[in-house]
């Protein structure tokens, strides 16, 4: 009876092992998903409410500089680096738009 109950203690033993292994890691997406054909619709001399309307609210609203929106967009799946990555600031002058800087370069690290 002991050696039944020691096999049957290794095998719960080596099922809880291979069952721990396997870890479900979601998808992680942080920021603004911005579409191409949206952003080509920014143009200067827009209205800070045109420019949120087809862009979204942005992610880094920065006190210090009420005239720059930042748009910053990453995903990553699993434990790889991150497959997409965007990052676009929009600048305004009297809540116009004066200067949109696309594809700015993130860190690699993401």
């Amino acid at each position: 009876m002991t050696m039944r109950k020691t096999i049957l203690l290794f095998t719960s033993l080596f099922c809880l092992a291979l069952a721990s292994g396997c870890v479900y890691r979601a998808a992680i997406s942080q920021g603004n998903l911005i579409e191409q054909e949206d952003l080509d619709q920014v143009e200067v001399g827009m209205t800070m409410s045109q420019v949120r309307f087809l862009l979204g609210t942005p992610v880094i609203d920065d006190a210090f500089s009420r005239n720059r929106w930042d748009y910053v967009y990453y995903l990553r799946i699993k434990r790889q680096a991150a497959v997409s990555k965007r990052w676009v600031s929009v600048y305004f002058e009297d809540e116009k738009v004066t200067e949109i800087r696309k594809d700015q370069e993130l860190s690699p690290d993401l």
